[in-house]
């Protein structure tokens, strides 16, 4: 299922999910510039690599993408449902809470394959945080989705969809437990990330949410121009 939008309209806008776009989609048009020996070593030198872990590249690697389709598939949950969770952070609290679920993600994922050194790349463990902190916010929202095979678009409660996709997550994690016993990964999804990430939105939204803007007040002033 593809996620095309949800209902919520936003009363603010979206300057940081927005900048966050931007940033990655600059960045990715750079690495396609570069010769394949170039693009692996800028790969390595941003990334996660859990063996040399480093706290400075899980901020990095949040703005590199491995392929045009994983961008894509991560920019396109970030703007269906970052815009809404912004709107209730304000602008400095999502910035601060989008790379926070981004490293409780990659030190989750670490923690699994501390010896790996395979790089870990992508914005995905931050945006999954960005999705449990839309359910938190916005469960009685919905999400019209796409279907593809065959074509079929429909509308979703979000706490349907957000709680499939976790369950996903989670189920494909569980997977892929046997290899890391092996102390080792040979490459693929961080599943653990996405989970961990989700989680960390979960725990955070709470805390870090701008109490003014629970007011049904401030909602409806949206609502009703």
């Amino acid at each position: 299922m593809i996620p095309l939008r949800d209902v919520i309209p936003s009363r603010t806008r979206p300057g940081v999910t927005i900048g966050l776009i931007a940033v990655n989609v600059v960045v990715f048009l750079f690495q396609a510039t570069l010769s394949e020996t170039t693009a692996e070593r800028f790969l390595y030198a941003f990334a996660v690599v859990p063996a040399h872990f480093s706290l400075v590249d899980v901020f990095t690697s949040l703005f590199v993408h491995a392929g045009i389709a994983h961008l894509a598939g991560n920019l396109l949950f970030l703007w269906i449902f970052g815009d809404n969770v912004e709107d209730r952070l304000g602008h400095g609290r999502f910035a601060l809470f989008y790379v926070i679920c981004g490293y409780v993600a990659a030190i989750a994922q670490t923690a699994l394959v501390p010896d790996s050194l395979i790089p870990m790349v992508g914005a995905s463990g931050a945006i999954a945080g960005v999705m449990g902190a839309y359910l938190v916010l916005y469960p009685h929202s919905r999400v019209l989705v796409l279907f593809p095979f065959p074509p079929i678009l429909f509308e979703l409660p979000a706490v349907f969809f957000l709680g499939f996709w976790f369950f996903m997550q989670f189920l494909s994690g569980i997977g892929t437990l046997p290899v890391f016993q092996g102390g080792t990964i040979s490459g693929g999804v961080a599943f653990w990330a996405h989970v961990a990430g989700f989680a960390g939105g979960l725990a955070l939204v709470i805390p870090m949410r701008r109490k003014e803007r629970l007011d049904v007040d401030w909602w409806d002033v949206k609502t009703s121009s």
